[in-house]
């Protein structure tokens, strides 16, 4: 199994429980994030692993070579010394060398490849490591601005608003009851100002009024 199905296998499983026990996107995101770097170290320690492996067998490549060479050179050394049967003994063990040498360069070939995808796998997570931190902040802002507003939606829709309204109403009512109370109370009582004012005009009045029977008596 490759390291991204096995990723894909742990992160479902997770999302699975996470919205079984109704847990919140927060919680979820890093979980996620978490996910992805801890297989991102184990995909690095693979890495190393198989680096070192590398190493090792470029080096038993090597000493494989040079082991058939060597025997080659005692092929050569028994047939200048006219011993034939030991000339093809060491040819024999030349062609082992280089036998296994051919197969541990195969094996090597396909180590290589296993260290360019895991590279490439190591590169497509970092990226998508850095995509989710990125967007973390984001989903986190969302989540809380639509709490608020769920809560705005059920305080709506079960009517406490309208409720507090109404009771605004009443109270408005009841003080328009008093005010009228008390203006009701205030009919037919006049202030100082008031009186005086009628003194002044009821004397404009009786001036005029003298001021015509004068005219009048006058004509007569």
């Amino acid at each position: 199994m490759g390291i991204f199905s096995r990723f894909a296998d742990i992160v479902n499983s997770n999302i699975n429980a996470i919205l079984d026990k109704a847990e919140d996107p927060e919680k979820m995101v890093r979980l996620i994030i978490q996910e992805m770097e801890d297989t991102l170290v184990e995909v690095r320690s693979t890495s190393a692993k198989t680096l070192a492996e590398k190493k090792e067998l470029a080096r038993r490549v090597e000493h494989l070579r040079a082991e058939a060479a060597e025997w080659a050179s005692k092929a050569e050394l028994a047939l200048t010394k006219d011993r034939e049967d030991l000339a093809r003994a060491a040819i024999v063990e030349k062609q082992k060398a280089t036998t296994a040498a051919d197969a541990v360069t195969n094996e090597l070939t396909h180590v290589d490849s296993h260290i360019e995808k895991l590279q490439q796998e190591v590169a497509t997570l970092q990226e998508k490591l850095a995509d989710a931190k990125a967007r973390q902040k984001a989903i986190i802002l969302r989540q809380r601005s639509a709490e608020s507003r769920l809560e705005v939606k059920k305080a709506l829709d079960n009517n406490k608003v309208d409720a507090a309204l109404h009771r605004f109403e009443r109270f408005e009512s009841k003080i328009d009851e008093i005010e009228s109370q008390v203006e009701s109370y205030e009919l037919g009582k006049k202030s100082l100002s008031d009186e005086i004012a009628q003194l002044q005009q009821d004397e404009h009045i009786d001036d005029e009024l003298a001021a015509l029977k004068k005219k009048l008596a006058e004509k007569q």
